[in-house]
């Protein structure tokens, strides 16, 4: 059974910054290739970052350019780097397997207002 935990909730300015990390427990991480999806208000939840077993990344075009993801495979924790925020960037934060995706954890809100 995979466990993820999503952390990094924050409330920040236009224009500003935050870092989420997800860690993971329950499978052999570094076998997955991993995604940060997002849920705003009345929204379908998407896939915005992923990243392969090799480290290569993939991103939504609303985030390019802007945010970064990362895994760290000896620490079993992801990370999810996001410059320039925008109020349209609000929204609740998971990660999760990018094939075969396992329980939700709980996410983690980033609100981005002035």
């Amino acid at each position: 059974q995979v466990h993820l935990v999503e952390s990094g909730v924050g409330l920040v300015q236009p224009g500003g910054s935050l870092r989420l990390s997800c860690v993971a427990s329950g499978s052999i991480f570094s076998m997955y290739a991993m995604g940060w999806y997002r849920q705003a208000p009345g929204k379908e939840r998407e896939l915005v970052a992923q990243i392969s077993t090799s480290v290569a990344t993939n991103y939504a075009a609303s985030v390019k350019g802007r945010f970064t993801i990362s895994r760290d495979n000896a620490k079993n924790t992801m990370y999810l780097q996001m410059n320039s925020l925008k109020p349209e960037d609000t929204a609740v934060y998971y990660c999760n397997r990018t094939l075969n995706p396992a329980s939700w954890g709980k996410g983690t809100l980033v609100s981005v207002s002035s």
